[in-house]
């Protein structure tokens, strides 16, 4: 009877003990660099012996929630010393770390468990991350560290050669790529028609490229997302850095407004190559200028807000006669408000403006036309436990198109005022996101985006006879553009089309262990906005256009598999992947079209379909006084236009062609060598397929000149392959550890063996010889550059 009692009493005692020990609380903070307070986006909290682990969002927080007990913890993150601590998780706590630079550290502290290997285990595929430290070491032409430069050197990324403007991904075009500045929009990344981005990578913190697998949270592009952050600045001390190039400067200032509650980052950057060309009875100016800046504040523990913003221009000059301005504008203001150790939330109220402007002066016009958008975004991050995290919110965007106005310069030009009808959009978007740990092996990433696009009223809007204003001509087997049977004023409270289309995603990773995973995704993707350009790379002249009654949004399938593998304890990896795509509704132009100042841009337009589909390969050596990757591609892009009824031909008869963007084979190596403090050695490799072009079958003489015949199929021919060699030497004097002011020297050699790469072959008749003959033009041979670089 008294053993029974005791052990009823033990048992009573036991229970609620192990009740008590299944109760979870969770560990949450923010996580930032201890010399400027500097958030850090993507560091990984790890707990190695239970196997769980998080990492930050977007504004440095991190939430985790584990069962009851003692833990060890490891912060990490690439370039900073780990934190190791003991943490005894009795209740809710809320704790901030701040991380030191490794090269600040004198004590090495030596992990055994690495905390990159969670992400063998992560869901995100088809993602590349570069840091503002490795864009600044990539050797690029005229010295200046470039974002885009840089980003084309990763697998399944291609540009459209020297001086072209913008990206393509997956062979997809580059008005597909969504371009986010601290969630702004981005319209045009270039400066100077392509030679360098928009980026001042000074002012940059953080950079992810999403080529598929695309979260949710994103829309309203259908190929890629590069997503940008900025920098929030200093606030413990002053700091300035900058640097001289041969072409261009630029100077960064940070410090604290209220010490450790408050920051500005103000950055500017300029380019002065044209000061030097009288000098050469030179009159043509060319140049860029921009400025970054950005304010935080934290109101209370659970409160901070942000302002920043963009402003670019290039102005292009010839002799006084032609003067070409454009650029970006963006202001984004910005709430975080922390609801509980487990709710985060971001409010954001943005700005976008992308403006064209054209003055020729012979002519006696001004030319301006442009995008601006105005848009309310609300996310929440939701962490519900350590396996389950759910991601929603909401986005509106309305946009204003201005496809062109002329205007006289002077009153006695002689031109009339003549304005194209604006047009008037509507975007909304609300996505719900789920990250899921199903075991230790599977975890998954799912969701949905609902997205909605109504075309609002214009002043002007054309009508056809059947509704159709392109018509074939079967006699000549072309196309014609219908006159318009008469105009229609629809109020802008009105709507002329909607389109609502259901974006599923989702993405898996089954690890087999620590080192090794296979990932899968499927995403599918609307696009409502169309760059209107029938050139092989955008230029500042093309013109963006709404989808509405006649230009269907583009909707795009995506599916991808990928293998990846770290080597001896993350020294190496591996990343390969296969990956599909399938565009609806992508538009293609008749022969002929005219897309400059066209307000019917629907009488040279069809809607087809586009295809891209190959195999990514990317090896890296992550870690060692040699660093880098080598990244091949083999794929495929092509587009189809088949006639609308049985007699019409189509474009290119109906049959598949390669797109512009067509790269069948395209590799790329990136290497540093650090050989000491004092000099690191960085160098690039490039080889690509030549793009696809059209050389002339024939010709023909009227009235004394040459015209060349291009009757084959289109894209048929390549320019030859492209590829070339940089290299660079970065010299640190040792006297840089004992003062403040730190500066170091950038030696680089563009082009090392002079390759004349195509932008483009022309052809016509030799004027001294009379002989016909293919013209090969060339943008940059050898660059030799020196940088000077300095911060204090």
């Amino acid at each position: 009877m008294k053993k029974h009692i005791v052990s009823s009493l033990v048992l009573a005692f036991l229970l609620p003990l192990s009740l008590i020990s299944q109760e979870k609380f969770t560990l949450s903070g923010t996580i930032s660099e201890s010399s400027s307070n500097e958030t850090l986006i993507g560091v990984n909290v790890i707990f190695p012996e239970v196997g769980k682990g998080v990492v930050t969002n977007e504004y440095g927080f991190y939430s985790i929630t584990l069962p009851q007990g003692n833990y060890k913890l490891q912060v990490s993150y690439l370039g900073f010393k780990d934190i190791v601590q003991q943490i005894n998780l009795n209740e809710d706590k809320k704790i901030n770390f701040q991380l030191n630079e490794s090269s600040e550290m004198l004590d090495e502290v030596i992990i055994t468990e690495k905390a990159e290997k969670i992400n063998i285990k992560k869901p995100q595929m088809s993602l590349n991350k570069l840091s503002a430290s490795t864009i600044k070491q990539i050797p690029v032409v005229l010295g200046e560290a470039d974002v885009i430069k840089s980003i084309i050197l990763l697998p399944g990324v291609t540009s459209g050669g020297e001086g072209a403007s913008g990206f393509n991904v997956r062979g997809g075009a580059a008005d597909q790529n969504l371009i986010l500045l601290d969630e702004a929009t981005i319209f045009n990344s270039s400066h100077l028609f392509g030679f360098f981005s928009v980026f001042n990578p000074d002012a940059i913190k953080d950079i992810k490229l999403y080529k598929g697998g695309i979260p949710a949270k994103y829309g309203g592009r259908v190929s890629s997302v590069l997503d940008i952050y900025q920098k929030e600045g200093n606030s413990k001390n002053y700091k300035l850095s900058g640097g001289l190039g041969a072409v261009s400067s630029r100077l960064l200032a940070e410090g604290p407004i209220v010490k450790d509650k408050g920051a500005f980052l103000i950055g500017g950057r300029a380019s002065y190559a044209h000061l030097f060309l009288p000098l050469f009875d030179n009159d043509n100016i060319a140049y860029f200028y921009d400025l970054n800046t950005k304010l935080n504040y934290k109101l209370n523990d659970n409160n901070n807000i942000y302002l920043s913003g963009y402003f670019g221009r290039d102005v292009f000059r010839i002799d006084e006669s032609f003067e070409n301005i454009y650029g970006n504008t963006v202001l984004n203001l910005r709430w975080n408000h922390l609801f509980s150790d487990k709710l985060f939330s971001n409010l954001s109220l943005i700005y976008s403006d992308y403006f064209y402007g054209l003055e020729l002066d012979f002519v006696g016009f001004k030319w301006n036309s442009g995008i601006r958008n105005f848009n309310l975004k609300y996310d929440l991050k939701h962490y519900l436990s350590d396996n389950f995290q759910l991601n929603y919110g909401i986005n509106n965007i309305y946009f204003r198109f201005n496809p062109g106005e002329i205007k006289p310069n002077s009153p006695e030009s002689g031109i009339l005022r003549e304005k194209l009808i604006d047009k008037y959009a509507n975007e909304f978007g609300a996505y719900i996101d789920a990250e899921h740990k199903v075991s230790n092996n599977l975890t998954l990433q799912y969701g949905v985006r609902l997205s909605n696009f109504i075309r609002l009223g214009q002043d002007e809007l054309n009508i056809y006879q059947n509704n159709n204003p392109l018509l074939f001509n079967s006699e000549l087997q072309i196309y014609e553009s219908a006159e318009p049977v008469g105009t229609e004023s629809i109020s802008r409270s009105k709507q002329i089309e909607t389109f609502t289309n259901f974006e599923p995603r989702v993405s898996l990773a089954y690890a087999f262990n620590d080192n090794t995973s296979i990932k899968a995704s499927y995403n599918r993707m609307a696009q409502y906005l169309h760059l209107l350009s029938n050139t092989s790379s955008p230029t500042p002249l093309d013109v963006w256009t709404p989808s509405g009654r006649y230009i269907k949004p583009q909707l795009l399938n995506q599916y991808a598999i990928g293998y990846f593998k770290n080597i001896k304890d993350n020294e190496y990896s591996i990343e390969t992947e296969i990956f599909y795509k399938d565009i609806k509704n992508r538009i293609d132009y008749i022969d002929g079209a005219d897309l400059i100042a066209n307000n019917a841009i629907e009488q040279d337009i069809l809607n087809g379909e586009a295809r891209a589909y190959g195999l990514e390969l990317l090896l890296r050596k992550n870690e060692g006084k040699f660093k880098g990757w080598l990244a091949y591609t083999l794929s495929k892009s092509e587009q189809r236009t088949p006639g609308r009824t049985p007699i019409e031909t189509g474009i290119n008869n109906g049959e598949w062609y390669n797109t512009p963007y067509d790269k069948t084979h395209d590799i790329s190596f990136n290497g540093s060598y650090e050989l000491n403090k004092k000099w690191k050695f960085g160098t690039n490799f490039v080889f690509q397929t030549g793009q696809p072009t059209n050389y002339p079958s024939g010709q023909f003489e009227f009235q004394g000149l040459v015209i060349p015949i291009y009757d084959g199929p289109r894209n048929d021919q390549r320019l030859p392959s492209y590829h070339r060699i940089d290299i660079s030497a970065t010299l640190t004097p040792r006297k840089n550890k004992s003062r403040k002011w730190q500066g170091e020297w950038v030696f680089s050699v563009y082009n090392l063996y002079n390759r004349k790469n195509a932008a483009s072959i022309t052809f016509g008749r030799n004027t001294d010889t009379g002989v016909n003959e293919a013209t090969r033009t060339a943008i940059f041979g050898i660059v030799p550059a020196v940088t000077y670089n300095f911060k204090f």
